[in-house]
């Protein structure tokens, strides 16, 4: 559910768009992709945009500690990993607000090990990565967090993966095939898996879903074979 912040800050955005469009305002100064960035950052947590804003409680990084931590309690006994993907709001040095650490701190307090959460922006090289990997898929690293680029392609570590975790969307059908790929793919133990995407209501996570399925749809059509086709539609 979206917080009174959150409503209130996507009528601004709703606001802008209306004014980008009517030609009030120059590209350079605004421009819808801004919008959409600032949509999609407020629908993840609103500190994204305002620093000083207060903890959303029940947002989509709250929901998807509680999910993550239900499934380590449930299946530890198997060491079950999960991964979860965040393009937006990677890890930062500068003591500011990110998804990430705001993730792992609600994880910790629920009762994972610290040292059972690792972000894979904190490992650099191949012979790095591939430690890790090893470790999730024998147990020891039981959380994976890490974005599109950095965990997709290349990502072997299925063989105990029992849920995937979508905190936002990415902006190609394909990416999110990428991401699905990580835990529905041979060489995974667990028959039955769990894949959660979290959308804030009221908010660009609608749009960003629904501009997946166009492009979905379109490369779809085009991907069908048929030799009759001359059009597709958008």
């Amino acid at each position: 559910e979206p917080s009174e912040a959150l409503k209130e800050y996507v009528q601004t955005l709703v606001k802008r768009a209306e004014k980008i469009r009517s030609g009030g305002v120059r590209s350079n100064q605004d421009n819808m992709l801004k919008v959409t960035s600032d949509g999609r950052k407020a629908a993840l947590d609103m500190r994204l945009v305002n620093p000083w804003g207060e903890v959303c409680e029940g947002g989509k990084i709250q929901l998807c500690a509680q999910n993550v931590y239900k499934i380590w309690d449930q299946f530890a006994e198997q060491r079950g990993t999960q991964l979860v993907f965040c393009d937006l709001s990677t890890p930062r040095d500068d003591g500011g607000f990110n998804a990430y650490a705001c993730l792992r701190e609600l994880l910790i307090e629920r009762g994972i090990p610290s040292n059972e959460i690792a972000f894979i922006h904190d490992y650099n090289t191949d012979a790095e990565k591939a430690s890790l990997f090893k470790e999730v898929r024998e147990g020891i690293k039981r959380v994976l967090v890490g974005s599109t680029e950095k965990m997709g392609v290349g990502t072997n570590v299925q063989d105990l993966l029992v849920a995937v975790h979508h905190l936002d969307s990415p902006w190609r059908p394909s990416d999110l095939e990428q991401r699905n790929g990580r835990i529905v793919r041979q060489g995974n133990k667990f028959s039955e898996v769990w894949i959660y995407t979290y959308l804030t209501k009221g908010s660009f996570d609608a749009y960003m879903y629904q501009i997946l399925h166009t492009k979905a749809r379109f490369i779809a059509q085009v991907m069908h074979g048929n030799a009759s086709m001359r059009t597709v539609e958008d």
